[in-house]
């Protein structure tokens, strides 16, 4: 009976373990006037994970780009104005290494050879009505020459990368 309790209670708990890192097929995240759609990310380039559940990673970096491109566009976008993206790939800056045991997971090396690179279409509404649409293929070769701030806030190169895409493609045309 002993065993039998044991048994069950080890099924539930690695099934409810294995629930917790399940992820939405195509999670869409809304921060004010954006909205990103995070088209298949299972089949993104590279956004792993050097340390948390791969699921809480990828949801962490979804809604801080998301949070991060909405600060550069609501300065420019007008009330009834909303910028919506949907992301086809990422690839975050840096290469996941392994570090054969010297620690317990891999590590992510951020050098110049590996450049934040995004791929995704857009669209500004104006109420129902596009006002701006496009394709984008973003990378930024010069990401650790980029004179910034001292810091170091998850997804910098990133949320960078979206920024100035949107200053220099977007904001000027609204």
């Amino acid at each position: 009976m002993k065993s039998k309790m044991i048994l069950i209670a080890g099924l539930f708990i690695a099934g409810s373990a294995m629930a917790a890192d399940e992820a939405t097929p195509n999670p869409v995240t809304e921060d004010g006037a954006v909205k990103i759609t995070w088209q298949e990310p299972k089949k993104f380039r590279d956004i792993k994970s050097s340390g948390e559940l791969q699921s809480r990673y990828e949801n962490r970096m979804f809604e801080t780009l998301t949070k991060e491109l909405n600060k550069e566009a609501s300065k420019s976008l007008k009330p009834n104005q909303k910028l919506e993206l949907v992301v086809t790939d990422v690839d975050l800056a840096g290469d996941m290494r392994p570090t054969f045991g010297a620690t317990a997971n891999d590590l992510r090396i951020v050098k110049e050879i590996y450049p934040p690179r995004m791929t995704f279409t857009y669209q500004v509404l104006d109420g129902e009505q596009v006002v701006i649409a496009g394709d984008e293929k973003l990378t930024n070769l010069n990401f650790m020459n980029d004179i910034r701030p001292v810091n170091d806030k998850p997804f910098m190169h990133e949320s960078r990368l979206l920024s100035q895409w949107f200053d220099k493609q977007v904001a000027p045309k609204l």
